[in-house]
């Protein structure tokens, strides 16, 4: 009977701590949906678009009127737990620049709709309709879309960019670059403790998605991209605040060491993790990037140059599903 006893409290104690386990992981891996709080400055347009089934809700945000059509456009790509509305601190620098901007809220963030599961794949595939949406539009140049991406928005677009994307340029803002900070950063956030959550809770969160966590450490997203970028001409701005205290400076550390061939990269002097703008060598950097990589050029009115335009268009709404 007393044994008994001792193996049913332990039973108890096991459920506990698994069901503990089990709520612990589907709370980090649900980002809280912050509402949109600003709107642009300047002319915008409500947009919605499909991804994955649900909608992913936007703004696109018009050249000034001295652009001439089709327009240059930069896409904005939020991080983890953010939305749109927290990623304008960029949009004025780089509408002034003269492009046209498209922001938008990932699934399970702001005012699109949510998943059962959110990871860095959600970011990738949400880049991945966004492109595909903003290449239909006829008012805009499909040879010339920039994408700038902050935190786990930049690690989606490297993702997608693995995935061949015909994209003129990208520029990450603060990005992770190894699996084990995005779990660290996100369990510290939560203020959970990393021993032994670390260790389990993405077991967790890779059978919710019906993903292998396996495959996904042995794809490493920068030795991905080196493959991709032999094959491409891809420029590649990395940008790093030394004071982030989120996502650590030595995550750029560890894309330079294993990037081939290297990438362009600016570090920046400013406190926290989402701030890097304030530092005005961003501006200085960012601006004449952009610039030299993304701009509307001179096109060929020949019919091969045509039927290359739609070819980019329809290769682009097949990689995106």
């Amino acid at each position: 009977m007393k044994a008994r006893t001792m193996i049913g409290g332990m039973l108890a104690v096991a459920a506990v701590t698994v069901g503990g386990l089990w709520k612990a992981a589907v709370k980090s891996q649900t980002p809280k949906k912050i509402p949109i709080t600003l709107t642009p400055p300047m002319p915008f347009e409500d947009i919605t678009f499909m991804s994955g089934g649900g909608q992913v809700q936007g703004w696109f945000i018009p050249a000034k009127s001295d652009v001439p059509k089709p327009w240059p456009l930069i896409i904005i790509a939020h991080g983890w737990g953010s939305n749109r509305s927290r990623v304008l601190r960029y949009a004025r620098p780089i509408w002034e620049a003269g492009y046209a901007l498209l922001m938008y809220d990932v699934r399970s963030h702001g005012a699109s709709d949510a998943v059962r599961a959110a990871s860095a794949y959600l970011f990738r595939d949400d880049l991945l309709a966004a492109l595909t949406y903003v290449s239909n539009r006829p008012e805009v140049n499909p040879n010339a879309i920039g994408v700038l991406g902050h935190s786990l928005g930049g690690l989606g677009t490297i993702l997608a960019l693995t995935e061949g994307i015909p994209v003129s340029a990208v520029v990450t803002d603060s990005m992770p670059s190894q699996f084990q900070v995005i779990v660290s950063s996100e369990l510290r956030r939560r203020r959970l403790p990393l021993f032994p959550l670390a260790q389990l809770i993405p077991r967790i969160w890779f059978w919710r998605l019906g993903e292998s966590l396996k495959t996904y450490q042995q794809n490493d997203p920068v030795m991905m991209l080196n493959e991709r970028r032999r094959g491409m001409h891809l420029p590649l701005l990395m940008v790093h605040s030394k004071g982030d205290n989120f996502i650590p400076p030595s995550e750029l550390e560890y894309f330079m060491s294993k990037a081939d061939p290297p990438v362009e990269h600016l570090w920046v002097n400013s406190e926290g993790h989402s701030c890097s703008e304030e530092d005005p060598s961003f501006w200085e950097t960012v601006i004449p990037f952009l610039k030299t990589h993304v701009h509307t050029r001179i096109e060929p009115t020949g019919y091969d140059d045509e039927v290359a335009k739609v070819q980019n268009v329809t290769d682009l709404q097949h990689t995106a599903g």
